[in-house]
């Protein structure tokens, strides 16, 4: 598959390269989002001014079951492929687990607050809401900040998807694919 908007190549700008040197592991080269997002400096620094992968109210387990569901659900496999392949070992996701990130409706071996996350993604995602029954369930489990920032990597990864998908992006080398889960 050929990008849509090729990536900016190297040497980048002082502030894209010290941006690149934090985020990714060393011998990693930039995400080719994040290198296509450089071809505009204003999108790229825009962009991650907005990233949430930070320490933030949420475990980076809860965290990564936002983000993976959400980024199956929008189709984004360029984004679930990093994010499994970053993340999954880190968070102690099992292979079931992971292909249940995947799958349509909550399966897998999930905790009841790990349900009602993958419940509020998929919600967020069919409705662009939350229904009253659902958000009682989450506030009685989940504290206002962590549920501003659950519903928060929701649309982030929405934006993430449109991306990705909208630009074509070729899959990272890497990453997991979903064929490996299903």
């Amino acid at each position: 598959m050929t990008a849509r908007i090729s990536p900016a190549e190297a040497p980048f700008s002082e502030s894209v390269q010290k941006t690149f040197d934090r985020l990714m592991p060393p011998g990693v080269p930039p995400l080719v989002l994040f290198t296509t997002l450089a071809k505009s400096e204003r999108a790229f620094s825009r962009f991650m001014a907005a990233g949430l992968l930070d320490k933030g109210p949420l475990p980076m387990r809860e965290r990564e079951i936002m983000i993976d569901r959400t980024c199956a659900r929008c189709g984004s496999e360029y984004e679930w492929g990093v994010h499994i392949a970053l993340f999954a070992e880190r968070v102690g996701f099992s292979r079931a687990q992971v292909a249940a990130t995947a799958a349509e409706g909550v399966t897998g071996d999930w905790t009841a607050r790990e349900a009602l996350i993958l419940r509020l993604a998929d919600e967020l995602h069919d409705t662009s809401s939350v229904g009253e029954g659902l958000w009682c369930e989450l506030a009685a489990e989940f504290s206002d900040e962590q549920i501003l920032e659950l519903i928060l990597l929701a649309g982030f990864y929405h934006t993430v998807a449109f991306l990705t998908n909208g630009l074509k992006l070729p899959l990272e080398s890497y990453a997991a694919r979903f064929s490996q889960y299903r």
